[in-house]
């Protein structure tokens, strides 16, 4: 009996299937089904943006010197040449005049790494608003606050290599931080930059954890996270024939490989564009980093500018001198304590939010963020809070550019940092609910079609069409959760019940989540509706709705 032929591959697949027992893992990834929607693709972008980031750092490391050592330069850019300076910044102006390429893969670099901080933050603002981070995901969403963390991290660490006058600003900045904590800051501040200021260590070790240790750890976390994704099933947003126990999609192989690969490559052109045309951190116009002078207009890349804004609007009054030890907490309490405090909330929010709704279950469908009008008030809020504290950092540019006393900039910001966000998490609130009652008015009473008829009475009204279930599900298929009532802190004997206190916490926490609210329609509602026309208007106690109707 004669053998199938087999094609060079197939005999490749064969063989390393024979050994390894491969293709059931293979099989089940490409035939792996992903939805398809636009807001996917953020996760994509960051993903995307590494893959670029390791490899022109790849290209970078060839040429640049990890070194404070000093040198004259005497390269190709005639303003800086025969000024004295160390070989990382000697090197890295090196890669920018000397190297065939090597501005614009330089550029790339750091266009990838804005791009790839920048994706993350919109990815997890998409994964927030939308309740992607809900059971069975918890611990996907913690992995993506530690990526975004981590990629912070990678990004001061990278534009602090070239040892220029901005990135030594920073350092500088990062410095005094370490130092405001109180009674250690020094020690760390020695063990971190190996000695006094700036010392000779921090780059090369910078330079260590910039390519080798943070690197590592992105990657192994992008695949874990990767990973759940596939064994979690892809979360999509809510539709006809979509359920919590399906996928509704295209497979990896063919369609989905084909989109992916092509995407890549839009974001590669996207990125070598940028830094073709958008010259970023130009280190050759700041010269090389000197300790002494005080640079004005010093600026960080966008992701860091919050911290400095929340250092420079606290007040100086908040250092102070107890027993001769300095506690500088205009410093610790921005740089450090704030931090802190928002990676703390933003990793145990699924957890209080799974606390506050007692919610077990398994969730595969989105939210439509109207539809979780508290969280998507608190989100606003949160964004809102970021922006004003970037504004801060910020502040003697808008005073320059703007002809504004800096300190009358600086005193507002103050305040509005404490007045807006608030604000804004009370209208967004209210414009959810708002958007929820129009989706009521229009599954009850349909679009209007600006038709008008005349009844046989004398009446005019105007004819609603009604909606296709198709496009009424996705608008009544959320749940609402109600309030918890309150528990009964004590028996009939006035004994206080075991976790009263907690459940009593649990209530109130309900009550702010859950006490403004708008029911979704029910099945007899809309039958109610349907067999009183379109145009009637249906009253409840809990809603209102407004029946449009003309007269002539």
């Amino acid at each position: 009996m004669s053998e199938t032929k087999m094609s060079p591959a197939g005999k490749a697949a064969a063989y390393v299937d024979e050994r390894t027992g491969a293709a059931k893992a293979v099989s089940y990834g490409l035939k792996k089904v992903f939805p398809d929607h636009w807001s996917f693709m953020l996760g994509e972008i960051a993903m995307y943006s590494l893959i670029i980031l390791l490899l022109t750092g790849t290209f970078l490391t060839f040429w640049y010197v990890p070194s404070v050592g000093s040198t004259v330069y005497d390269g190709s850019y005639l303003p800086l040449r025969g000024v004295e300076m160390s070989e990382a910044y000697a090197s890295t102006v090196g890669i920018s005049f000397e190297v065939r390429g090597g501005l614009l893969i330089r550029q790339i670099h750091h266009w990838s790494a804005l791009l790839f901080v920048a994706s993350i933050a919109v990815h997890m603002f998409r994964v927030f608003f939308t309740g992607a981070f809900r059971k069975p995901r918890e611990i996907n969403w913690v992995i993506g606050l530690v990526l975004a963390l981590l990629a912070l991290i990678e990004g001061f660490a990278g534009y602090s290599l070239p040892d220029d006058l901005l990135s030594g600003t920073g350092l500088s900045f990062a410095r005094g931080m370490i130092l405001s904590i109180p009674i250690v800051g020094s020690y760390i501040s020695s063990f971190v930059f190996g000695g006094d200021y700036p010392g000779e260590s921090l780059i090369p070790r910078l330079y260590t954890v910039h390519i080798l240790l943070i690197p590592a750890i992105l990657v192994i976390l992008f695949t874990v996270h990767v990973g759940l994704v596939a064994l979690q099933r892809h979360t999509q947003y809510p539709g006809p024939g979509k359920t919590e126990k399906n996928v509704v999609g295209f497979p990896v192989m063919p369609v989905y490989a084909a989109k992916a690969g092509g995407f890549f490559f839009i974001v590669f052109g996207v990125t070598v564009l940028l830094a073709a045309v958008a010259t970023i951190n130009p280190i050759w116009a700041y010269g090389p980093y000197d300790p002494s002078p005080v640079t004005a207009g010093s600026q960080p890349d966008w992701y860091m500018g919050w911290l400095e804004g929340a250092i420079r609007m606290l007040p100086g009054w908040l250092e102070f001198q107890v027993f001769g030890w300095t506690f500088a907490f205009n410093i610790a309490l921005g740089g450090l304590v704030l931090p802190g405090i928002v990676t703390m909330l933003a990793i145990f929010y699924p957890f209080i939010e799974a606390f506050v709704t007692g919610d077990k279950r398994e969730h595969h469908l989105l939210d439509r963020p109207r539809n979780a009008p508290t969280r998507t008030g608190l989100g606003a809020m949160a964004i809102t809070f970021y922006c004003l504290l970037w504004a801060g950092g910020g502040n003697d540019l808008l005073a320059t550019h703007f002809g504004m006393s800096i300190n009358d900039i600086t005193r507002s910001l103050r305040i509005l940092v404490f007045v807006v966000p608030p604000l804004v998490f009370v209208v967004t609130k209210r414009i959810c609910l708002g958007l929820q009652r129009r989706d009521r008015d229009l599954v009850l009473h349909g679009r209007e079609s600006g038709r008008i008829v005349r009844l046989p009475h004398g009446e005019f009204i105007e004819v609603h069409d009604p909606l296709t279930p198709e496009q009424a599900w996705p608008l009544v298929q959320h749940d609402s959760h109600r309030p918890l009532p309150a528990p009964q802190t004590v028996d009939a004997n006035g004994v206080r019940s075991p976790g009263g206190r907690l459940q009593a916490i649990r209530a109130r926490m309900s009550s702010f989540w859950f006490e403004d609210r708008v029911e979704p329609v029910t099945p007899d509602e809309l039958a109610a509706a349907h067999s009183h026309g379109a145009h009637d208007a249906l009253t409840a106690d809990d809603h209102e709705v407004k029946a449009v109707t003309s007269s002539h």
